[in-house]
């Protein structure tokens, strides 16, 4: 199955006809097509998420009612989308899904009527479990791992006692989820399941630093710890280094499908001894006879892990410092092509005759388009530059792909046969009606509200100018009739 099915252009067309833009992007960014969501779709629904007079409910809505096709491709596209917005949109998406009683219900999908359905319905599966433990994990600490502050001063290393035993079992538990996905190299087959992977992956790496400063932080005060905490804290640790080992299979498989070995963290393991060393120490609290360290030994041993494991922490910022770059580099391009402006035409020069095609640059607006959230600013720009709208015959959007004669060398206007000669009407006593041309008199052919509307943009058309009695054709057309009275339609 390849490039988008009929009931996907269908479902799009039915958005577009309601006005519905969200729920268009969402369609589109969850076709049939097996391939990750296309980067403009998502960019658009990430904006919607910053926006604050758009539904947020309602964006989670359309995507929840995605989930429920049958296809594992719609499927899993719409968990992708979800993923992708919850980790680069506005977090009001993630506060609103952290406060739902119930997420995504796919334990018992299945899509046994497709090529690679069965395998595929067991990663949706799994996935929709890590996006609902990750929406859980904010329900219970109000904050997302993957973006909070890390380094010495950051969340998780002055994080209390008390609050860190409460908060890493919960880290513990969505990188659980996570790692849970067991993807092995030979089933990542298809551009959906790899960008699935690709945003696992990243979450890995931001999830396990915080997860990995918070245990050098408890390794820091464990021995200032009573013994009850003493007992929760090693056995925290035990499981890190448990969950470390299952992290370092899962980035081999992200070595062996491409991805960068520079966005790979290294993982550096604390001594052996140190383990030895929180035992015997938990043991003596508990009253038991062992062998205890000296105080030089134990800092000495305890320096030795905090310095590994800060290492690994150095490692994993790697790759947040490249995606703030490619952001950096990406803002700049576009700020450096909002300079480009072509120069506004004189009150001498003549005006165009035609609108450009939607598809080419038009002069007096950056990119060549009309964007429908933006009007007031493009009809600004358009009467701001002179471009005189009863010029403006005819208008129409289309579709990429679509041949319209809109511009150029082969338009021609709708309301006259020929775009030079002069064809009136014979003289008659009915009245007779000669299209208003006149660029002197720009403001005639705004269209009330109700009409004239194209996809929320209303247009300008132009008026026809009625004689109420015969007249004789005169040399200038365009001149005003002695004793005509002028009405419009």
């Amino acid at each position: 199955m390849s490039g988008q099915s009929i009931t996907d252009r269908i479902a799009a067309a039915q958005h577009s006809m309601t006005g519905s833009a969200i729920s268009k992007a969402v369609c589109k960014a969850s076709t049939h097509e097996v391939s990750g969501p296309k980067k403009k779709h998502l960019d658009y629904l990430i904006h919607c998420t910053n926006e604050m007079n758009v539904s947020v409910p309602q964006l989670a809505d359309t995507l929840f009612e995605r989930t429920a096709n049958s296809s594992w491709v719609v499927v899993f596209k719409a968990l992708i989308t979800t993923h992708h917005l919850m980790m680069y949109g506005n977090e009001r998406l993630i506060q609103y899904l952290a406060s739902r009683n119930t997420l995504f219900n796919l334990n018992n999908f299945l899509d046994k009527g497709a090529l690679q359905g069965y395998d595929m319905s067991t990663f949706i599966r799994r996935y929709s479990r890590y996006l609902n433990e990750k929406a859980m994990s904010y329900r219970l600490v109000a904050v997302d791992f993957t973006k909070m502050k890390r380094g010495i001063d950051g969340v998780m290393r002055t994080m209390s006692i008390e609050k860190l035993i409460k908060t890493l079992p919960i880290i513990q538990n969505q990188l659980d989820a996570l790692l849970d996905f067991q993807a092995n190299p030979n089933e990542l087959t298809n551009g959906v399941i790899n960008s699935a992977f690709m945003l696992l992956f990243k979450d890995s790496i931001r999830l396990f630093a915080a997860y990995n400063e918070g245990v050098i932080n408890l390794l820091e005060k464990y021995f200032d710890m009573k013994k009850g905490q003493c007992k929760d804290a090693l056995d925290i640790y035990k499981k890190f280094l448990y969950r470390m080992t299952k992290l370092s299979e899962f980035l081999k498989v992200a070595e062996q499908v491409g991805i960068d070995q520079g966005d790979i963290p290294d993982l550096s393991q604390a001594p052996s001894s140190l383990l030895e060393a929180l035992e015997q120490h938990l043991a003596s609290l508990e009253g038991k006879k062992t062998k205890e360290l000296t105080a030089d030994t134990r800092a000495s041993t305890l320096s030795s892990a905090v310095s590994s494991l800060s290492n690994t922490g150095m490692s994993f910022s790697r790759m947040d410092e490249k995606e703030r770059q490619q952001a950096l580099e990406e803002e700049q391009a576009r700020l450096q092509a909002l300079k480009v402006q072509p120069t506004v035409p004189s009150h001498n020069q003549a005006p165009p005759m035609a609108l450009h095609h939607p598809g080419h640059p038009h002069p007096g607006h950056p990119g060549g388009k009309l964007l429908a959230n933006d009007l007031d600013s493009s009809l600004a720009n358009l009467v701001g530059s002179e471009y005189c709208i009863d010029n403006i015959h005819y208008m129409q959007w289309s579709q990429p792909g679509e041949k319209k004669l809109t511009g150029g060398h082969s338009w021609q206007s709708k309301t006259m046969t020929s775009t030079t000669a002069w064809n009136p009407a014979p003289m008659a006593p009915a009245p007779m009606t000669f299209p208003m041309t006149t660029p002197q008199v720009p403001m005639y052919g705004m269209v009330p509200p109700q009409m004239g509307q194209m996809g929320g943009v209303q247009l300008m058309a132009p008026q026809p100018m009625m004689y109420n009695q015969p007249v004789l054709r005169p040399t200038n057309p365009f001149a005003p009739m002695p004793g005509a009275q002028m009405q419009f339609m």
